[in-house]
């Protein structure tokens, strides 16, 4: 018998290669397949060929998949085979692995600016690092214009900033100095930015965040120690990370120990998707702190913010939360001083005025994101929501790769030195986040995986449903955002209830999914039309899940439809790259 246990990636597959000329009379495959087929050592024709073994029927492959696949050639193939095997090795080539591979990989920061000179305009900088930066002086003006704007992963640190400066414009036992951020990151894809003992110890400090982070992708920001110990301290984060992706943000220490501080929050990470905050020990031992928080954290996908410890041994201080979102906790804060009203909940109309299925529909769930069955009929005007994919660009790694690199809550400090994580940093957050969901018990008859290759996909598709799959997701983003008719339906399998394979991206370096099987449900695909001119702008794939017994109460499919568990079904639209898999018809 031959072993192929200890056998190179490349010897493997050209193995592979040999035994697929075996058994196949031919090397054609589908008309629209690229040329990179052309070469049986890639990633990508391995995993056509493995698609052609284990799928049994000839229908044609779906290249909005495979197109994701490692983008590697061969020769790089087999190199970062090799040097997965040594997790020192491959943290040591993570940046031309995250190149090649068409990872998520924050880059390294480049060395200090410490000995820069006074009164600079750094325009359209980006990645750099202002460690000590300004140490001791005295005056300077420094500008900031365009920092980072439109960056796809900015990193920056601001670390001891201005420390011990005079008249200057930052950070520790600086007096009188007013700062402002506005824009500061907007439109980014992904990073991480960190504010350490900013303003500690500071007098009469105001700082100004205005729409910093605003409709960012994965932006984490850690504010630590920030106004420490500071007096008259005056911060506003106005649209903070609005209209953001995953934004994730730390303030630990904040404002503790100060006097007379005054924080607004207004818009705080509104309609935002999803999204972590974490408040830990703000405004502890403080006096006289006022701290308001407007239109916190209403986004249209539930986020979860954590209070702990919030104003505790505070005196003379006001703490406000109005009209705040869903999925908060407040451990261990103060009991006197501190406010709530207007607590996010269902049955508030739609700031569009749209009701559907004769229920009001919650301003905070986008319009769209979930529907009845019954809207799914031909001639059905409806809103569309937001169906682009948000996340980061990444690809795949083959399989032979990502199943040497750990992944579990216990190797965790072995993922974080592999990409480079620092403590508290946002890909630390993203790995952590992303283990975590992955390793969580399914629900009540679920069955889940996670899959960091096309090949894991495949396998756990074909475990639950056979090898005479198909895989499907909505065409294109043509009508996001905007109303839309429904055109021809046609119901999967007959429109019965029947069992299918959802897969939805996760934050992660390498492409990973969140692959799993519900009970009963239905699955459709409908032409969508202009409403106006009704031509056909897109196809899309909805599923429709029949039972919702075991949803949470506070889902957003029920603030937005009304009712509650087990009550009504519930559809919503396959997102872009997204994806549904069931038995062929």
């Amino acid at each position: 018998m031959l072993k192929l246990n200890h056998m190179s990636p490349l010897l493997l597959s050209y193995l592979s290669f040999f035994f697929y000329l075996l058994s196949s009379s031919s090397l054609n495959v589908d008309a629209a397949a690229p040329t990179a087929a052309a070469n049986p050592f890639t990633p990508k024709a391995s995993l056509i060929r493995y698609w052609t073994i284990q799928i049994s029927n000839d229908l044609p492959k779906p290249w909005f998949l495979l197109n994701r696949a490692s983008p590697l050639t061969a020769v790089e193939f087999a190199t970062f085979s090799k040097l997965a095997n040594d997790q020192d090795a491959i943290a040591n080539q993570l940046q031309s692995f995250c190149s090649s591979a068409n990872l998520l990989c924050f880059p390294d920061l480049a060395q200090t600016l410490e000995k820069h000179g006074n009164n600079v305009d750094f325009k359209a900088y980006t990645d750099r690092n202002f460690t000590n930066y300004g140490t001791d002086r005295l005056g300077g003006v420094d500008s900031f214009r365009n920092y980072s704007d439109g960056e796809n992963l900015p990193v920056d640190s601001f670390r001891r900033y201005s420390r011990d400066s005079v008249g200057h414009g930052d950070s520790d036992n600086a007096n009188g100095r007013e700062q402002g951020f506005g824009s500061y990151s907007d439109g980014s894809n992904a990073g991480d930015q960190s504010f350490t003992g900013y303003g500690k110890n500071g007098n009469g400090a105001v700082n100004g965040f205005n729409s910093y982070g605003k409709s960012a992708n994965v932006i984490g920001s850690n504010f630590n120690g920030y106004g420490q110990s500071a007096n008259g301290a005056n911060d506003s984060f106005t649209s903070y990370g609005s209209d953001g992706n995953v934004p994730e943000n730390g303030f630990k220490n904040y404002g503790g120990g100060g006097n007379a501080a005054v924080d607004t929050f207004a818009n705080y990470r509104d309609q935002s998707n999803v999204g972590d905050d974490s408040f830990t020990s703000y405004a502890k031992n403080s006096n006289a702190a006022k701290a308001n928080f407007v239109n916190y954290g209403k986004s249209f996908n539930e986020g979860t913010d954590k209070f702990t410890g919030y104003g505790k041994g505070a005196s003379g201080h006001s703490i406000g939360f109005e009209t705040y979102g869903v999925n908060n906790t407040f451990k261990d804060y103060a009991k006197t001083g501190v406010s709530f009203s207007k607590y996010v909940n269902a049955s508030v109309t739609s700031s569009m005025g749209m009701k559907m299925g004769g229920k009001a529909v919650n301003k905070w769930v986008e319009p769209g994101k979930f529907f009845r069955e019954g809207m799914l009929k031909t001639g059905t005007i409806m809103p569309m929501p937001d169906i682009k994919d948000k996340m980061p660009k990444r690809s795949f790694l083959p399989r032979v790769i990502s199943s040497k690199l750990p992944f579990s809550t216990s190797k965790i400090m072995e993922m974080k030195k592999i990409f480079h994580a620092g403590e508290n940093s946002s890909m630390a957050s993203m790995l952590a986040a992303a283990v975590g969901e992955c390793e969580r018990a399914p629900s009540a008859g679920e069955t889940k995986r996670c899959v960091g290759s096309v090949e894991d996909m495949i396998d756990f598709s074909i475990s639950v449903l056979g090898r005479n799959v198909v895989v499907r997701t909505t065409e294109n983003t043509e009508g996001s955002k905007k109303d839309v008719m429904i055109g021809k339906v046609n119901g999967i399998n007959g429109g019965k209830v029947t069992k299918s394979v959802s897969c939805h991206q996760s934050l992660f370096p390498y492409l990973l999914y969140y692959c799993h099987s519900v009970p009963k449900v239905r699955v459709y695909e409908a032409d969508i039309l202009d409403p106006k001119t009704k031509a056909k702008i897109n196809h899309g794939v909805a599923i429709c899940h029949v039972d919702t017994s075991s949803w949470s109460a506070g889902h957003g499919a029920f603030m937005a439809l009304g009712s509650g568990p087990g009550k009504i079904e519930v559809c919503h639209w396959i997102f872009e790259n997204d994806m549904t898999w069931a038995t062929a018809d």
